[in-house]
């Protein structure tokens, strides 16, 4: 079991990448006062997650002004991987939590939503956890910018949902190689 780092009232929340696309690696970075942490995402956790949290902005009060400082800071050096991500709005605080959580079982590491309130920190397969208190504001700018950083990538396949490099790719569907990616 790892460490869990609570965020109650994050400076920044963002998202980025470094590499060029096909070899991109996306980060999430949170930052309060002096303290700053990264973590490593897939491409698909990314749109997941930006899409999820379009959904709950568009249920939740208008937000104000969003935040435009969004790009990474250094050190860009990722604590964990994750492996589960979830997202809620609380009415009563104002916020959208975020709650990101490695998994230490890398052979069964899939992308999972669930619900924040449901942290699960005492399975055994849980090592170190994110949580995020995020405004709304925040929330949004994040959104909108992992849209952005995923649409600046490879195009999807339109069968199976993984990216298509310049040379093509072997897509599970047509019987290619790769596993699906359901």
């Amino acid at each position: 079991m790892g460490d869990t780092y609570v965020f109650e009232n994050p400076d920044k929340v963002t998202f980025g990448t470094i590499g060029r696309p096909s070899k991109r690696v996306f980060l999430m970075q949170v930052r309060e006062d002096d303290q700053m942490l990264t973590v490593k995402l897939e491409k698909m956790q990314v749109s997941a997650l930006s899409s999820y949290l379009g959904g709950i902005i568009a249920q939740a009060p208008r937000p104000a002004h969003l935040p435009d400082d969004l790009e990474l800071e250094e050190p860009m050096i990722a604590l964990f991987t994750v492996g589960a991500l979830g997202a809620a709005y609380d009415e009563e605080l104002d916020r959208v939590i975020l709650v990101a959580e490695e998994s230490e079982d890398y052979e069964s590491l899939q992308m999972t939503l669930f619900d924040p309130t449901e942290l699960r920190i005492a399975d055994d397969n849980i090592g170190s956890a994110l949580r995020v208190m995020a405004t709304r504001e925040q929330a949004s700018a994040l959104a909108i910018r992992g849209r952005a950083l995923v649409e600046a990538g490879r195009p999807p396949c339109p069968l199976c949902g993984y990216p298509i490099n310049p040379d093509g790719h072997d897509c599970p569907r047509t019987n290619g190689h790769r596993p699906p990616a359901i």
